[in-house]
Parts: structure tokens; sequence; C-alpha cells
């Protein structure tokens, strides 16, 4: 009996034990967690992941650090991977948005300096003659309006001048007569004070002078517009001054030009303006004009005259704004650089950088998640390094602040619709 009830305390202490233990399980052993590695990728190649900093085996860019994994949250699912390079780009590039704004829109366009033609004048010979002494003898000399220019023998002056002589002495009633003679003198070319100093001293001038109408620079006439030149001869260069092809002692015709007078005083800057731009160029519009030979010069004038005509294989049209040059710091061919003020336009802004040109399409990358897609846009004005979007995009889009950089150049840009 004894050892019965002591079997059964053992029993029961066994129970005791095993309910004690159900009531306080043992804590399982703490897993040791992974300490998360960092993992270097490109940002160009995103399927690189390296353990240490370097370069791409692909391309040779730097490898940044990769923000997050694909288990962690970071949105890249596998259909977004798998997208083909070309449509498609997976990258940390700085996203933006297109602006819908008012802003001024300005040309900027080259050109250089020129002569005003409107200044070209040119002195002929009224009389056939010899030159008996010159006065001017090289290309580019400045002379004045009434400078004595040269003095020239001429048969023709000295019988007009013999014959206003006989009738003022032997006829002085004849007005008639003598008033034509003396209109005869000065049609070819005499003034009022040579002629009364003709009648009045009694002799004819056989060296008689002459004077420049016209103030200016005087430019040769090319040697094969002379009397017996070979027209094949290539015309005088005037920026080498050289001599004028007029001599002492040569014989010129009447109607001859002699000389050409410019006043360097007017100038003209050419400024070459791509036909895209042309829908918006006005006359009178207001025009800065800065030259890289004199920094911080600025000149400041307007649209003068914009060429009716388009040169067989130019892209651009030529527009001309007047400028003074009473100082002559301005040199004919200076290169110019011009920037037209066109006005206000109002449209869908976006920087130069976000858009890829390929010719015919204009290419931007939207965002969509995690990557970005090739998506074709139309484009209008360029205002410096802003361009318009016309067409196919909206204000709630977002897109790759610089296309360029996600461009792959060894592949061809797919868009939706032209694959």
């Amino acid at each position: 009996m004894k050892g019965k009830m002591k079997a059964i305390k053992i029993i029961l202490v066994a129970f005791i034990a095993v309910l004690s233990a159900c009531s306080n399980p043992k804590p399982a052993p703490v897993a040791i967690q992974a300490k998360n590695e960092v993992k270097y990728t490109c940002p160009m190649h995103p399927q690189i992941l390296e353990d240490h900093p370097g370069s791409c085996p692909i391309c040779g860019m730097t490898l940044v650090k990769k923000s997050g994994q694909a288990s962690e949250g970071t949105g890249i699912s596998l259909n977004t991977v798998l997208q083909p390079v070309n449509s498609s780009v997976i990258s940390t590039v700085k996203a933006i948005v297109p602006e819908q704004k008012e802003i001024q829109v300005s040309i900027s366009a080259d050109g250089y300096l020129d002569f005003d033609t409107r200044t070209f004048n040119n002195i002929a010979s009224r009389f056939s003659g010899r030159i008996e002494r010159l006065y001017i003898k090289y290309a580019f000399q400045e002379i004045n309006q009434g400078q004595r220019i040269f003095d020239i023998y001429s048969p023709d002056m000295v019988t007009a001048q013999r014959d206003l002589l006989y009738i003022s002495k032997n006829s002085p009633q004849e007005t008639g007569l003598l008033n034509a003679a003396r209109q005869k003198l000065l049609l070819q070319g005499m003034s009022n004070e040579q002629v009364n100093q003709v009648i009045k001293s009694g002799k004819p001038f056989y060296s008689l002078p002459v004077y420049s109408p016209y103030e200016g620079h005087v430019h040769d006439v090319p040697h094969s517009q002379m009397p017996g030149a070979a027209t094949t001869e290539a015309p005088s260069d005037f920026a080498n001054n050289l001599p004028l092809a007029i001599k002492e002692g040569m014989y010129v015709e009447k109607g001859q030009t002699l000389f050409n007078v410019v006043n360097p005083h007017q100038l003209w800057a050419i400024i070459k303006i791509d036909r895209s731009n042309m829908a918006t160029l006005k006359l009178n519009q207001p025009v800065k004009i800065t030259l890289p030979d004199l920094p911080g010069k600025l000149l400041t004038g307007k649209v003068n005259f914009i060429e009716p005509v388009l040169r067989r294989g130019d892209k651009t049209t030529s527009i001309r704004v007047y400028l003074d040059n009473i100082d002559h710091e301005l040199k004919v061919n200076s290169l110019v650089k011009a920037e037209i003020q066109t006005g206000q336009t109002k449209g869908l802004w976006i920087p130069r950088s976000a858009l890829v040109d390929l010719g015919r399409t204009q290419i931007v990358w939207l965002k969509k998640g995690a990557a970005y897609q090739a998506h074709q846009v139309s484009t209008g004005l360029v205002n410096g390094i802003q361009i318009q979007i016309t067409k196919g995009l909206a204000v709630t889009d977002s897109l790759a602040s610089n296309a360029q950089y996600l461009t792959d150049s060894e592949s061809f840009i797919k868009t939706k619709g032209n694959e």
C-alpha cells in the first residue's frame, strides 16, 4: 500500500513539472540578423551591383550607393526592369515639371559689320583730259566736302572758257549768249567763283582744280574698270591700303569713275536669322549688339530692314541694323552677336537640357514610377536655355531634367507608336 502511494506521488510531481514547462516555454534562440551590406550600382546600368566603390565595367561611370533593394520597398518591379532600354530607363536623375508661363522672348543670332552702301558715292570726270596733279595718294585717305582732290588739263574746258571770254569782251550786251556760255561751264563742274575769276582775270584755267562734292574715305576703283586694263586682272584689294590706280599724267575720259567715296561714320550690322524665327521678326524691334573684339561695348539699335528674298543654299535670312560710327571705333567685317527682343509669348516651357533632338523628332523622358520612358513632343520657340513645348506634354507631367544623360548613344530611341 505504501509503495502504491509513493508511485502516485511521483506521477503527480512529474505531471506538475510538465504543466509548468508548458506554461513557461523556453525562449527561442535569437536569430543573428545579417547586417545590411552597402551596395554600389551604376546609374546607367542598374544590374551592376558591387559591395565596394569603383567604376562600371560596362560604361566606365563611377558607381554610386544604391538607395534601396527591390525587396525593401523601392517600387521597382520585375516588369519594370525587363523593359527594353531603348524606350525605358531606370535612373535616379532629378525629375522636373513643365512651367506654364509668359516670358520675354528674344532671338539670338550672329552677324558682322559692313559699310552702309547708302553712303557710297562716285567721283567721275565730267570732261576728258590729263591729270596734272593728284592730291590724294592712297586708299582709305579721308577727304572732306569741298577739298581739292586733283588738277586736270582739258582742251574742251579751255575752249569753253575762251568762248566765255570772247563773248564777255566783244559782245557784253548779248546777255543771252553770255549766260549760255557761263551756264555751260557751271554744268561741266566749274564753280561760280572759278567762272567769275576767269571773267575777272581774262585768262582761262589751263590746269583746272577739281573739288570733292562728298565727305568720307577714298576707295579705289577696281583696276579692271580702268580704260585699257585687262579684264582678267583681279580688283584692287582695298584692305592692303595700296596706292590708287589713278596717277598723275594719266588721261581720263568723260564720265569715267575715278574714285569711290564711302562715309565711315555710318555702318550697318548684317545679322543672320534662322528661318524658324522669321514668324516673330518684325521691323523696329529693339536690338542689342555686342562685339567679341570689344568686351563691354554694347550697341543698341532696331531692325531697320529685313531682306525680302531667301538666298539659294542659305538656311538663314539677313536683317540690317543701322549704326553710327562717329568715333571710328567699329571696324568693317568685325563679328557681332545680336539679341533681338520679339515680345512676350505664353506657353509651356522646359529647359533645353530636358529634350533630345533626333532631327525629325524631339524626345523627352517621362517619369513612370521608378523608370523614365521615351516620349515624343513637338517644340516651338527657343529662348536661351528654355524651349517651348506645343504638343505632347501637360503641366502635371514629370520628366527627366537631363534627357541626354539618359540616352544610350548605342541604341535607337523608340517611342509609343514608332516601334
